[in-house]
């Protein structure tokens, strides 16, 4: 326990390391009037939509809290387990939205500072981009490593730590939430806005992405923030704070039989340990001349996983005596490497799947579609082999440490160490959101052309890390996924008064059971329907609003009249607030019916059965969406050739087929499959809190 400093100053010097971040992008120059005009009107629309939705979600999460406080008086672990659980929901889901909404205030002034340094050097813009998108980095994991210590301190985790991860987990409940609705409506609002630039500018009028005769482009930038950057936040933000807690409550079986608090402690140290690493890993992108925005990414990314590769081995010798689980960190370490890479070569145009679906866009969009949902489906055997070859090599290395539950707690220790680059991760895909904008300013503005070579360079690579985000996200979902699901059974083992020693089976063969992993594989699917709907009516409407604008007023596409930006803003923010509270209302309310009705063993089920589907489920969108992004790309890069050498470029039949592709994956891979990574570790989150409910008056 005496490590305990070592997690707060890491947690404070993360902020501090932030705020630095963010001071020295805000004191950049800020372009010229043209670009200041873009820039403002961005932040006023992402501004106004992100106030109005987290008071949406602030009033739904008092009610939830309410509710969660009163059913565990009335029916579960009585007055002091409610409250205390009632108010850490409320801190979680505070922290959460407080991480997003200063990142995303940072991300939306980075924009802007970046185009005008995209006016001076390539070094210069990656600089401003990537220092942008690290405040939200290592602002989110910062307050979840302090939200989890001062919460744990504040319970009595010092002197209780056995019971005190358990009046704790309504702070990762709050966090998943927060979350869910964040990432909801701003996937909602980001795709509905796309697609409706897309297929009214590109396809219907023939002009270039980010055209400002287009009524949408402004609404499609302000998109790009609070989905990519509050919506993102907010997700990363309740996957650290549930999985520390998730590990420590393996951490207490562990505790039980060798009476060392370390074992409690470790993920909090774990997790210091990579914000460290992640500052330095930073810190290297800017070494040297910069001529690869990739490369200089990729020389931050090795950075750090070095360091962090020799933190986990440092410390897990230090607090737990055992080089098998340093083995088993390093095994959730390589696991985060291989997804990149995974990721990479199912949406990168240098690889066989994107090119596959660019060809098949020769043909129409109908086979570009097929091609791309063939990849989809195709990407999930390797996310599966890697995902068990993970979980079973951090188990086998855990048994042979000799200690009691060993095992399990090496699954944990993987989770861990994976998220030890979740800092810089984040940073990453904000990078893409902010460099997306910096491109549509220098275009709106009528920028030099060799200003936005560079911003096109840029968004190049922030689509790359977009996606290696998305990659990352599935599988630290995956892992984590275990990880809480054996928190849950320890939760009811628990609240049954059985040893941690013992085992607390789920049998399929039960009918109750049965019923309730089918619901929990339907309510992936149905909530994933629900997200990619509301993307559809929602584009409908900016798609009618836009041809209104242009039929009405002529002199839009003469580029003498500016198109009603502000119209095309409020519109899609309406949509995306009404649409995201079915889908988000569906996934908390399903885990707590099954387990007031079917009880604690059929909640496992659809805990179990719901997050293997959704894994999968969501490693389709994510990468059949990618494909489809990137062969847009490609054809428009001219990579794409007939069988006489001559491109195929823009413009084209194949590039119209593309598009639509595209417009079909913007809600798969930025809306439905972001979302599903949330309501795979809601769905744990929910389970912890409320597994006392689940066995009451249960035999």
């Amino acid at each position: 326990m005496n490590l305990w400093p070592v997690v707060l100053g890491s947690g404070l010097l993360a902020v501090i390391f932030a705020a630095y971040m963010a001071r020295d992008v805000l004191s950049r120059d800020t372009g010229t009037p043209a670009m200041q005009d873009v820039a403002g009107r961005i932040y006023e629309g992402a501004m106004a939509f992100l106030q109005t939705q987290y008071r949406t979600i602030a009033m739904l999460a008092i009610v939830a809290a309410i509710l969660i406080g009163a059913l565990l008086g009335a029916l579960g672990g009585g007055a002091d387990l409610a409250w205390r659980t009632a108010v850490a929901f409320l801190v979680g889901a505070f922290c959460s939205a407080l991480s997003g909404f200063i990142g995303m205030y940072i991300a939306v002034r980075a924009n802007l500072r970046t185009a005008a340094a995209a006016t001076r050097s390539l070094k210069d813009a990656i600089t401003v981009s990537l220092r942008g998108g690290a405040v939200s980095g290592f602002l989110v994991v910062s307050l979840s490593l302090l939200g989890v210590l001062a919460i744990f301190w504040a319970y009595g985790g010092f002197q209780d730590p056995a019971r005190t991860p358990s009046l704790i987990v309504g702070f990762g409940f709050g966090a998943s939430f927060v979350a869910l609705f964040a990432q909801l409506g701003g996937g909602i609002y980001t795709k509905a806005a796309d697609v409706g630039a897309d297929l009214v500018g590109k396809v219907e009028a023939g002009i270039p992405e980010d055209d400002p005769r287009n009524a949408a482009v402004v609404a499609d930038l302000v998109g790009d923030n609070v989905g990519d950057c509050a919506g993102r936040g907010a997700d990363l933000f309740e996957s650290t704070a549930a999985e520390n807690i998730g590990a420590m409550i393996l951490g207490v079986s562990v505790y039980a039989v060798t009476h060392n608090p370390a074992w409690i402690f470790f993920p909090l140290v774990i997790r210091a340990i990579g914000l460290l690493s992640s500052m330095v890993g930073i810190l290297a992108v800017g070494w040297g001349e910069v001529r690869d925005p990739m490369r200089a990414l990729d020389r931050g990314y090795w950075v750090l996983t070095a360091l962090s590769a020799i933190g986990i081995v440092v410390v897990t010798k230090v607090m737990l005596d055992s080089y098998w689980f340093a083995a088993a960190g390093l095994v959730g370490l390589a696991t985060s490497v291989a997804f990149v890479y995974i990721t990479q070569y199912y949406t990168a145009g240098s690889w066989r799947p994107v090119q596959e679906v660019a060809q098949a866009s020769k043909t129409g969009p109908a086979t570009n579609i097929i091609s791309g949902v063939a990849i989809g489906f195709e990407s999930t055997a390797v996310t599966a082999i890697v995902v068990s070859i993970a979980l079973g090599l951090s188990y086998l290395f855990g048994t042979q440490s000799g200690i009691a539950n060993g095992g399990l707690f090496g699954t944990a220790v993987a989770t861990m160490g994976m998220l030890t680059t979740v800092a810089y991760i984040l940073a990453m895909d904000t990078f893409g959101p902010i460099t997306d904008n910096a491109g549509g300013i220098a275009e709106m503005s009528h920028a030099p052309e060799e200003t936005r070579r560079i911003t096109d360079a840029l968004d190049a690579v922030g689509n790359t890390t977009k996606a290696l985000t998305k990659g990352y996200a599935v599988a630290s979902a995956a892992l984590a996924a275990f990880l809480l699901f054996s928190a849950y059974l320890d939760e009811v083992k628990r609240a049954k008064n059985l040893p941690p020693e013992s085992h607390f089976p789920v049998d399929l063969s039960k009918v109750e059971v049965f019923i309730g992993g089918f619901l929990g594989i339907m309510l992936v699917f149905l909530f994933s329907s629900l997200a990619i709907r509301a993307v559809g009516r929602a584009a409908a409407d900016i798609i009618e609003e836009v041809r209104r604008q242009f039929r009405e007023n002529p002199k839009i596409m003469e580029g003498t009249a500016r198109p009603d930006y502000a119209r095309c803003v409020a519109i899609t923010s309406r949509a995306a607030l009404r649409e995201m509270v079915a889908p988000g209302l569906l996934a908390v309310l399903m885990p707590v019916a099954v387990g007031l009705i079917l009880r604690a063993e059929a909640a496992a089920a659809l805990l179990m059965v719901g997050t293997m589907g959704g894994i999968l489920l969501a490693t389709v969108l994510n990468n059949s969406g990618g494909t489809w992004d990137n062969a847009k790309k490609f054809i428009e890069s001219g990579q794409l050739k007939d069988e006489h050498g001559k491109v195929i470029g823009k413009r084209t039949f194949a590039h119209a087929a593309a598009v639509v592709g595209d417009t079909v994956g913007d809600p798969f891979k930025d809306t439905a499959g972001p979302s599903l990574h949330v309501l795979i570790k809601l769905l744990s989150t929910i389970t912890l809190v409320l597994a006392p409910l689940f066995i009451s008056g249960a035999s």
